[in-house]
């Protein structure tokens, strides 16, 4: 297998670890959410092909299906495990202690695995489990101490449900992964995460609804720079330091989205960007405040 060498920056974690800047997503590679064995030759093949690419960092989740998909293509990939980043998610039916605990060993198990680089509690869920996300986020935390996970951290948190798991447990997660493009900043959330020294990791980079890729602005600065109008969202992500997870199920798109270290937007070009953040209204995924999977 001729496999491109890797040329994505690492993003140093408050807890010392480092992780790649520019990873490979899994939401919807399949079909659908069932974990069969023929979704999971599906996700495979796809995998393998955004490895072939240069993507080493491959993230994933219970809820989407596709850990026994992305455990076959790690195996067959004939990569050091030492080379990959692989980050999975909590499923929202697994948030009881005893359920994260079950949960995590199964997705070691469909990983292929015997430590996971990542491991985020997939959303807050305020409105279930008595509100108490905090307890969830107390056992996740603790399955660092036992050499099993390296990293844990969150998705879709909101700036109220940081504050409250780190007031609460004294516990920083070293990530929030959660909706952000240029449509939306989401600047209260990017915000708590500065000030705490966690990273920013953006799902759906490029927009829930791929709106984004043809705005007139950013297409401008697509047809000016020789780039496509997806490069350029990349690139402005890059150049903030968000972590940026894109999907494609097309080799050429992988590809794509990988080629965007050769330039740098200017000042103004990203100013520009900047300008297109709608607020709250810019939201096209679920309200995490209310979100109940």
């Amino acid at each position: 297998m001729n496999l491109k060498p890797t040329t994505v920056p690492q993003i140093t974690l408050s807890n010392g670890m480092t992780i790649p800047q520019l990873g490979f997503g899994t939401l919807a590679v399949q079909p659908n959410r069932d974990a069969s064995t023929a979704n999971a030759e599906i996700t495979a093949s796809v995998v393998a092909k955004a490895l072939e690419a240069g993507y080493r960092h491959i993230d994933t989740a219970q809820s989407y299906g596709t850990e026994r998909g992305v455990g076959q293509a790690i195996a067959a990939s004939g990569i050091s495990r030492d080379d990959l980043y692989v980050t999975s998610k909590l499923a929202n039916g697994n948030h009881a202690p005893d359920a994260v605990y079950r949960s995590f060993e199964q997705t070691l198990k469909n990983l292929g695995v015997e430590q996971l680089d990542l491991f985020l509690i997939h959303w807050p869920l305020p409105t279930l489990y008595s509100g108490d996300y905090v307890t969830t986020w107390k056992a996740v935390a603790e399955l660092v101490s036992d050499g099993r996970l390296r990293s844990a951290g969150v998705s879709n948190f909101l700036s109220a449900h940081l504050e409250r798991i780190i007031g609460e447990t004294g516990l920083v997660p070293v990530v929030n992964q959660f909706e952000l493009h240029p449509y939306f900043a989401n600047r209260a959330t990017c915000e708590t995460c500065l000030q705490h020294g966690i990273a920013i990791e953006a799902h759906s980079p490029l927009g829930h609804n791929r709106e984004p890729l043809s705005d007139p602005i950013i297409t401008n600065i697509a047809s000016g720079r020789g780039k496509s109008t997806a490069q350029i969202i990349l690139r402005w992500h890059i150049q903030r330091g968000d972590i940026v997870i894109p999907k494609s199920v097309r080799p050429e798109r992988m590809c794509e989205n990988m080629d965007i270290f050769d330039f740098e937007l200017g000042k103004e070009e990203m100013a520009a960007i900047d300008t297109l953040d709608r607020g709250d209204t810019g939201r096209v995924g679920p309200h995490p405040g209310t979100y109940e999977g």
